[in-house]
């Protein structure tokens, strides 16, 4: 197997790595607003290896989308909550510019990054109608394996 090296990150790269995840979500992208949307929904798919939130009206089309691998963060570092707060952050920064107030939430997947999504969302000052849980759950299960014969 060979021997495990430890990296280690000094304080240079911590931070050079932390600047670059701030212009991530600087530069995230326009939403292009020709109208005041005050409601809206927010669909947080959260995974054990990523984050990802997308905003919609109440219609369905899509405004903003951002997921914590386009931010910067790679590897491991993705599905951390801190991630996803920081994928919130975004999300938010785009969802201010077309004037949404009012949101429900839709939280799907098991991860790390489900509270923190929601409380980031929560701090930000917008108004959350609603929370709903839309993980799948299977109703019967795969088919039970045959009885052993000895």
């Amino acid at each position: 197997m060979g021997k495990k090296k430890v990296i280690t990150q000094t304080e240079e790269e911590a931070i050079k790595e932390g600047e670059a995840v701030e212009s991530a979500v600087k530069k995230a992208g326009a939403v292009s607003a020709s109208k005041r949307i005050t409601q809206g929904r927010v669909y947080i798919h959260v995974t054990y290896n990523n984050t990802i939130i997308t905003v919609t009206d109440s219609k369905g089309n899509v405004l903003a989308a951002a997921s914590a691998g386009a931010l910067g963060f790679r590897g491991p570092k993705k599905a951390t909550p801190f991630a996803a707060a920081r994928v919130a952050d975004a999300v938010i920064e785009k969802m201010k510019r077309s004037g949404m107030e009012e949101i429900d939430v839709y939280v799907r997947g098991i991860g790390g990054g489900r509270e923190s999504a929601i409380r980031t969302l929560v701090n930000k000052g917008l108004e959350i109608r609603m929370i709903k849980d839309v993980t799948p759950i299977p109703h019967n299960g795969p088919r039970p394996p045959k009885p052993r014969r000895v």
